[in-house]
């Protein structure tokens, strides 16, 4: 059985833990943000060695951007991954806090 490929993984939102998540492999990778006066403040991103190079982190921070804007909040990227991904797609830029 082979590994699926990052496009199969499928993200989670679990707003109970405050973070965004996808099981691949029986291995956790997650994107961790806080709620605060209205802003997602992303603290961390995790991707297991295991599962890493196959876009997972893109692919929660992307989920968890695209639900900031859905929810009207502003974000923070206090996670340098964070940062990074807004740098380089501009269509999330208008989310910063």
């Amino acid at each position: 059985m082979t590994s699926p490929a990052s496009d199969e993984a499928v993200v989670k939102h679990n707003p109970a833990a405050s973070r965004f998540e996808a099981i691949v492999d029986g291995h956790l990778a997650v994107a961790d943000y806080v709620l605060q006066d209205g802003r997602m403040l992303f603290t961390h991103t995790f991707v297991p060695p295991e599962l890493r190079g196959r876009c997972l982190a893109e692919k929660l921070v992307r989920a968890g951007l695209e639900q900031a804007r859905a929810e009207g909040w502003r974000v923070v990227p206090r996670c340098s991954y964070v940062a990074a991904f807004i740098q380089r797609h501009p269509v999330f830029q208008d989310l910063l806090d």
